[in-house]
C-alpha cells in the first residue's frame, strides 16, 4: 500500500491503474487543471445523507487497509511481511474509510501549529501501526512452503547517509526524506532468530539524501509489499487480503479484495453513525501526484476530523500533510515562518481531497492560502487507542475468558467480558505487565520491560460471576507448605498416593494432614479435586483460626467514627447541616455480611474546630451529651460507654444529635482548626474499644491552630521546575508519618473529605489516609447547589463499600523471582508484608518482581497473593489469589504477551513516586528513556531488518507512545498554570492506588459524540480520538476521565438539540453552572442522561459534570484533556511525541 494508493476498484493487480498517467501538477483546492487526468469522483464534501458506506471485505478494518486483528502487520519487512506495528504513511488522501471533515473544517492559513519536538515536518518518516492486539489463533491451516514472494526494490530509494550534524542539516535531511516503503528482499532462512517470531516491523521508510526525489511519470509510485507478518513456519490467516499498488505475484494464501469494495474500509459499522460516500479526491496540490483513493485510514472509523486546533491555542490548520510524493524543496512560501530551532512546527494547510466543510456549513475562517509546507505525519496513520479498544471488544468481548490455561493474556480492561475461574485468578483481581516473563535476569534487563502485577484483592465482581468461596478447615486452619508457608492451591503436586504434597513455590515436600487426605485418580489428581475450591479455583477464601488474630483472640466488629469540622467555613457553606441530614439516612446502609439482618458496625460522632467535642449517644439517654476536650496537646477520649453504639439501639438519640449539631454551631466565629488531634482522638477511641475501624473526617482548612501537627502555608509555585519542586509533594513534618504508623498498628483507617477554599497542604494531610489504606476526596470551593450531589454520592459509596480491616498482604512467588517493590496506599514495616488498616474494593497494590535465579520454560512462574483481613462482621479471613505465568527464552515471546494498559499503570505509579525524591524533569526523562529502551530492544532483537527510517512497534505495545505521552503531560509531571500544588498532591496519591481500568481512562479520557447516539439502543456511541481535530462545531460531545465529565457544545449545534438537552432555546442561554442535566421528557435527554448514569456507575468516584460551550473560558480546561494535541503547559502532541520517541530509539540503536 503506497502513499499514493489507488483504490481496488479498477483492474486487477499488476495492471496499470487509471489516474496515474502523467502525474500532472494540478492547481490547489479541487479545481481541475487543463490536461490533468480527471478523477473519477468529484471533490469530497463530507458525508451526505443517502450514501451508504461500501460494505468492507471480511477481515478488513480501517487501519491502512491492514488485515484485521490477529496478524502482526508490517509494511515491507524482510519476509515481505505485515508487521504489527506499521506507523503509516504521511497523510494520504482520504478514502472511503476516511472520516468526513467536520463542519467548518477548512482553516485560516495564518496560524502556526506549535510543535515541541524539533520541526513540523516528518521526523524520520514514522510509519504506523494498526493491527490490534491478538495472538495468532492456534488453528491456522499450515501450507508448507508458502513463503511470501518478495518484491524487488524500487531503484529510487537510497539508504540513509551519515546522520546530520547540525539542526540545519537535520532539517535539510528531513526535508529530503521520501516517505515510501522499501520492498522486501528474500525471506530469511528459517533458522534465524526472527523466523520463530512474527516479524513485527512495518513502516514507511524515509529515504533520501537531502533533496526530494519526485517520481518521474514513467517510474510510477513506489511499491509496498504488504503481506503476512508471521513466521515462515506459520501460514497466513485465512481470509486476509493484501492491499498493494502492484504486486508482480500474488502472495499465497491471500485473496485480493473484491473489486467493488475500495481499499479496506472498516468492517465495523461507521462509528459516527453517518453514512459516507466513497472518497472523492480532487486534483492534488502543487508538487503532488494525482493519486486515487488511498488505503483506508488506520485505527479510526468515521469520526469527523474537525477543525484542528491544538489544545488551548486558537484554531490552526488541520493536521494534515501532503499526499503522494513530496514536492521538490523550495524556499519558504510567503506567510509561513521559517522554522526556528525546535520552536514552531510549520503550519499545515487544509487537506486536499477534503472539501471545506459539510455542504452549506460556514467556513472556519479564511479561504485557502499559499501551498502547504512539507509533509508531517498524518494523525490518522498512527496507532489509535480507539481502534485497538474497538478491535479487542469485537474479538474478545463475546467469549468468556476461561482462566484454566497458564500465561493467557486477558482481554483489555475496556472490553466487557465474563470470567470463568478454572485455576487462575480473574484479571479483575490481578493483571500483569507481561504474561510471559524472561527466564533470566539478563534478558529482563535487556528488554527493560518491568515485570509487575497490579493486584486488587477485594475487587467487586459483576453479578453474573461467583464471589470467592469461603472454605472452613476448622481449628486446624488452612493447609500450608511447611517451609515457605504458601497456601494450598491448584498448582500443588500430590505424591505418594496423596499422603504428601510438593510445594509449587519452593519444592518442599509436606505431609498431608490426616483430615485432609484423599486418594488420587489415574492422572495424579485428588478425587475431590472439583469439590475443593482451593484445588480447582484461582481465587478463594479461608476462614482464619485464632492463630491469625492479634493477641490470639478473635476481633470485635469494626467501628465507624464520623468527625465533622464545625469551624466558620464549614457551617457557613451549609456543609455541616448537609452532612448531618445525610447521616440520618445513611447509617441504615452500613456494610454487612451477606445474610445478616443488620450491620455489626458500631458508630460514634465527634465535632471539632480548635477543640474537640465528643458525644454520648447511649440508647438509654433521652438526649445526647456533649463532652469537650480542649487540651488538644494530650488527646484522650473522655467517655468509653456510649461513644460507640449500635445504630438501631440508639437511633432516636443519634437523630436528635444530628438535628442539634447544625443549630449548636450556627453562630460560631471560630475559623481555626486542628487536624492531628482529631485522628488521635479516633485512634484512642478504637484502642479503648479494642476494635479496628474507619474515621470519616470532614475538613475545610489548613490546621494552623496551636496543636500537634500544626501546619504553615508553604505553597510556592516558584519551586516548579526547580530541584526543590519535590518538597511540594513531601509532608512538611514527620509527625503524620508516626501517627500513620500508630493507626496501622490499631487497624484505624482514615478517609478524608476535604472542602478547601485555599491551600490546605494535601501532601501533608494526606499522609495518614494514604498510609492507612484510606481515601481522600477533594471538593475545592465547595458550593452547596453545585457540589452537594457529587459529595453525597461519594459519601454514600464510601460508607457502603466492602472494606477489609486490619489487613496484611503477602505475595509469594515460585523460585526464580521475588517481589521487590510495592506501590499503593499502605504501610510497610518490613520488606515483605504490606499492611493496611483498611483495604476497600477499589484499592490496588502494585507489586514489582525481580529475578533472583533462572526460571524454566517448562514450569513457568507462579504468584500467590494472600490477604489476611477482618470482614465488616468481625470475621478473620484469608483471601488467596493464584496466577501462573509462562516463561520464555525468546524476547519475542515476552513482547507478544505484554499488556500496555498495565504497563502504563505501573510506569505512572513509578514516576509519581519518583517525584518525591527527584526533580520532575529527571523523572520525565527516565520514563522516556525506559520506553525508548523497551522499543529499541524489540526493534533490535525481534523485528525484521529494515531501514532505520522506520519506527517499528510491537503489536501489544503500539499504544505505548500515545499513553506514555499522556502520563508525561499529566498535571503531576507537567502542570499547567491553573493547576494548584494541592491538586498535584491529590492526583499523585489518587493514581498510586488506581486500578488499570481507572488509569486507562484517567490518562486517555473517553470522548463520545452524543449527537451520534442511537436513542433507541442501550449502546454508547462509538468513541473518537482525543483531539480537537475530531470535534465538529455542529455536535455535542461528552468527555470523561474518571474524575470529571465534560459536555462540550459546539457553536453550531441545532437549536432543537439544545432545547431537548438543556431546556433552553439557544446556545447563548445554556448555563455553565449546571451540575446535573435537566430531566426532560424527550428521547435525546433520556439517552444522554442514561449515558451519564452508566458512566458514573462504572467509576469509583462520582464525576463532576461540567458544561463547556465552544469558545467559552471553560474550553481551556476541556482542551487540557484532548491529550493527542499539544498542551498549553508544553506537552507534545501525539504526532510530535512519536517523532521524538523514534529519534530516541534510533539514537539507542546507533
Amino acid at each position: 500500500m503506497s502513499v499514493n494508493q489507488q483504490a481496488h476498484t479498477g483492474p486487477p493487480y499488476g495492471q496499470p491503474q487509471p489516474g496515474y498517467q502523467g502525474y500532472q501538477q494540478p492547481a490547489y483546492g479541487g479545481q481541475s487543471l487543463p490536461g490533468a487526468p480527471q478523477s473519477q469522483y468529484g471533490a469530497y464534501n463530507g458525508p451526505m445523507p443517502g450514501y451508504q458506506q461500501p460494505v468492507p471485505p471480511q477481515g478488513y478494518f480501517p487501519s491502512l487497509g491492514f488485515p484485521s486483528k490477529g496478524s502482526p502487520v508490517s509494511l515491507n519487512s524482510d519476509t515481505s511481511s505485515l508487521a504489527p506495528n506499521f506507523i503509516g504513511p504521511l497523510r494520504a488522501p482520504p478514502t472511503s474509510g476516511a472520516p468526513p471533515p467536520a463542519s467548518g473544517a477548512s482553516h485560516p492559513s495564518g496560524h502556526v501549529a506549535y510543535s515541541q519536538f524539533e520541526h513540523g515536518d516528518v521526523q524520520n518518516g514514522i510509519p504506523g501501526s494498526a493491527a490490534p492486539m491478538q495472538r495468532p489463533p492456534a488453528s491456522q491451516p499450515f501450507l508448507p512452503g508458502s513463503a511470501p514472494t518478495p518484491v524487488s526494490q524500487i531503484s529510487t530509494f537510497q539508504q540513509y547517509g551519515p546522520p546530520p550534524a547540525s539542526v540545519q542539516q537535520l532539517r535539510n535531511h528531513m526535508a529530503g526524506m521520501t516517505i515510501g516503503c522499501t520492498a522486501a528482499s528474500a525471506p530469511p532462512p528459517a533458522g534465524l532468530g526472527y523466523a520463530s517470531v512474527p516479524p513485527v516491523s512495518g513502516s514507511c521508510s524515509a529515504t533520501g539524501s537531502g533533496l526530494y526525489t519526485p517520481y518521474s511519470a514513467s517510474q510510477g509510485p513506489p511499491l509496498t509489499t504488504v503481506s503476512q507478518g508471521l513466521p515462515l513456519a506459520q501460514p497466513p490467516f485465512p481470509g486476509q487480503t493484501i492491499s498493494t499498488q502492484r504486486l508482480p505475484t500474488q502472495v499465497p494464501g491471500f485473496t485480493p479484495p473484491p473489486p467493488s469494495t475500495g481499499v479496506g474500509p472498516s468492517s465495523y459499522p461507521p462509528t459516527t453513525g453517518a453514512p459516507r460516500p466513497p472518497a472523492m479526491p480532487g486534483p492534488p496540490l502543487p508538487g503532488q501526484t494525482v493519486a486515487g483513493p488511498p488505503s483506508s485510514q488506520p485505527n479510526h472509523v468515521s469520526s469527523p476530523p474537525p477543525p484542528s486546533t491544538m489544545a488551548g491555542l486558537h484554531p490552526g490548520p488541520p493536521m494534515s500533510g501532503l499526499h503522494g510524493p513530496p514536492p521538490p524543496t523550495h524556499p519558504p512560501q510567503p506567510g509561513y515562518q521559517m522554522q526556528q530551532n525546535g520552536s514552531f512546527g510549520q503550519m499545515r494547510g487544509p487537506q486536499p481531497n477534503y472539501g471545506g466543510a459539510y455542504p452549506g456549513a460556514p467556513n472556519y475562517g479564511t479561504p485557502p492560502g499559499p501551498p502547504p509546507p512539507p509533509k508531517r505525519l498524518d494523525p490518522d496513520s498512527i496507532p489509535s487507542p480507539i481502534q485497538v479498544i474497538e478491535d479487542d471488544r469485537n474479538n474478545r468481548g463475546s467469549e468468556p475468558f476461561v482462566t484454566g490455561v497458564r500465561g493467557q493474556v486477558p482481554p483489555l480492561v475496556t472490553t466487557n467480558f465474563l470470567v470463568k475461574d478454572q485455576g487462575n485468578a480473574s484479571p479483575r483481581y490481578i493483571r500483569c505487565t507481561s504474561y510471559n516473563i524472561p527466564c533470566t535476569s539478563d534478558m529482563a534487563k535487556q528488554s527493560q520491560v518491568p515485570l509487575a502485577a497490579v493486584i486488587k484483592p477485594l475487587a467487586t465482581l459483576p453479578p453474573e460471576e461467583t464471589l470467592p468461596y469461603l472454605v472452613d478447615h476448622g481449628e486446624s486452619g488452612p493447609v500450608r507448605c511447611n517451609r515457605c508457608k504458601a497456601y494450598m492451591c491448584p498448582f500443588m503436586q500430590f505424591i505418594e498416593g496423596g499422603r504428601r504434597f510438593q510445594c509449587c513455590f519452593c519444592s518442599c515436600v509436606t505431609e498431608v494432614p490426616p483430615h485432609y487426605f484423599q486418594h488420587l485418580d489415574h492422572t495424579g489428581k485428588r478425587v475431590d479435586f472439583y469439590d475443593r475450591p482451593e484445588l480447582s479455583l484461582g481465587s478463594y477464601e479461608f476462614l482464619a483460626t485464632v492463630d491469625y488474630c492479634k493477641n490470639n483472640k478473635f476481633p470485635s466488629p469494626p467501628a465507624f467514627i464520623f468527625m465533622i469540622d464545625v469551624s466558620y467555613n464549614a457551617v457557613k457553606s451549609g456543609l455541616v447541616r448537609l452532612i448531618c441530614e445525610e447521616l440520618k439516612s445513611l447509617l441504615d446502609y452500613l456494610p454487612r455480611e451477606g445474610n445478616m439482618e443488620e450491620s455489626a458496625i458500631r458508630v460514634g460522632f465527634v465535632t471539632y474546630n480548635k477543640v474537640l467535642h465528643f458525644y454520648n449517644v447511649k440508647s438509654s439517654l433521652a438526649q445526647p451529651q456533649m463532652m469537650v476536650v480542649s487540651d488538644v496537646a494530650d488527646m484522650f477520649v473522655p467517655l468509653l460507654d456510649g461513644f460507640l453504639v449500635n445504630v438501631n439501639e440508639s437511633r432516636t438519640v443519634i437523630a436528635s444529635l444530628l438535628d442539634q449539631i447544625p443549630e449548636m454551631f450556627a453562630d460560631t466565629r471560630e475559623t481555626e482548626t486542628v487536624f492531628a488531634p482529631v485522628i488521635q482522638a479516633g485512634l484512642e477511641a478504637l484502642k479503648a474499644a479494642e476494635c479496628a475501624g474507619k474515621l470519616f473526617i470532614f475538613h475545610t482548612s489548613l490546621p494552623i491552630a496551636e496543636a500537634p501537627g500544626k501546619l504553615k502555608n508553604r505553597d510556592d509555585r516558584k519551586l516548579i521546575n526547580t530541584d526543590k519542586e519535590k518538597t511540594l509533594f513531601q509532608p512538611q513534618t514527620s509527625f503524620y508519618n508516626n501517627l500513620a504508623k500508630d493507626c496501622v498498628a490499631q487497624g484505624c483507617c482514615v478517609d478524608l473529605f476535604l472542602f478547601p477554599n485555599q491551600y490546605l497542604d494535601v501532601a501533608t494531610l494526606g499522609v495518614v489516609p494514604y498510609q492507612t489504606g484510606g481515601s481522600i476526596y477533594k471538593y475545592a470551593y465547595f458550593q452547596l447547589e453545585t457540589d452537594q450531589y457529587r459529595f453525597l454520592n461519594d459519601l454514600r459509596r464510601d460508607v457502603q463499600k466492602e472494606v477489609g480491616f486490619d489487613a496484611v498482604m503477602r505475595v509469594r512467588t515460585s523460585t526464580g523471582i521475588r517481589a521487590t517493590d510495592f506501590f499503593g496506599a499502605f504501610y510497610m514495616s518490613n520488606t515483605t508484608d504490606v499492611e493496611m488498616a483498611g483495604l476497600d474494593c477499589d484499592k490496588t497494590i502494585t507489586v514489582e518482581f525481580k529475578h533472583d535465579d533462572k526460571l524454566s520454560e517448562d514450569s513457568g512462574a507462579l504468584l500467590q497473593c494472600a490477604l489476611l483481613y477482618t470482614s465488616c462482621a468481625g470475621q478473620r479471613r484469608l483471601r488467596i489469589h493464584n496466577l501462573s505465568l509462562n516463561c520464555c527464552t525468546q524476547l519475542a515471546d515476552l513482547y507478544r504477551n505484554c499488556e500496555t494498559d498495565t504497563l502504563i499503570n505501573y510506569l505512572a505509579k513509578y514516576a509519581y513516586r519518583g517525584v518525591l525524591s527527584s526533580p520532575v524533569k529527571t523523572v520525565r526523562d527516565a520514563l522516556i528513556n525506559q520506553c525508548a529502551q523497551i522499543l529499541a530492544c524489540y526493534r533490535k532483537n525481534c523485528a525484521s531488518p529494515s531501514s532505520a527510517g522506520q519506527l517499528i512497534l510491537p503489536e501489544c505495545m503500539k499504544l505505548l507512545p500515545v499513553y506514555l505521552n499522556c502520563v508525561l503531560k499529566s498535571d503531576v509531571l507537567q502542570p499547567g498554570p491553573e493547576v494548584t500544588t494541592d491538586d498535584r498532591a491529590y492526583i499523585r496519591q489518587l493514581v498510586t492506588s488506581m486500578d488499570v481500568a481507572e488509569t486507562n481512562v484517567f490518562f486517555y479520557p473517553r470522548l463520545l459524540p452524543l449527537t451520534k447516539a442511537d436513542v433507541d439502543s442501550d449502546s454508547l456511541p462509538a468513541a473518537i480520538r482525543n483531539s480537537e481535530e475530531r470535534l465538529s462545531k455542529g455536535d455535542i460531545y461528552l468527555l470523561e476521565n474518571g474524575l470529571n465529565i465534560f459536555v462540550w457544545v459546539g457553536v453550531n449545534v441545532q437549536q432543537g438539540l439544545i432545547q431537548n438537552l438543556f431546556g433552553v432555546s439557544s446556545f447563548s442561554q445554556i448555563s455553565n453552572a449546571l451540575s446535573t442535566l435537566p430531566v426532560l421528557e424527550n428521547p435525546f435527554s433520556k439517552k444522554v442522561r442514561s449515558i451519564v448514569d452508566m458512566l458514573q456507575g462504572q467509576r469509583s468516584r462520582y464525576m463532576k459534570l461540567i458544561i463547556v460551550k465552544q469558545e467559552d473560558k471553560l474550553e481551556m480546561l476541556f482542551k487540557h484533556f484532548l491529550v493527542e494535541d499539544k498542551s498549553l503547559s508544553g506537552g507534545a502532541s501525539y504526532v510530535d511525541f512519536l517523532c521524538h520517541m523514534h529519534k530516541e530509539i534510533r539514537q539507542l540503536l546507533s
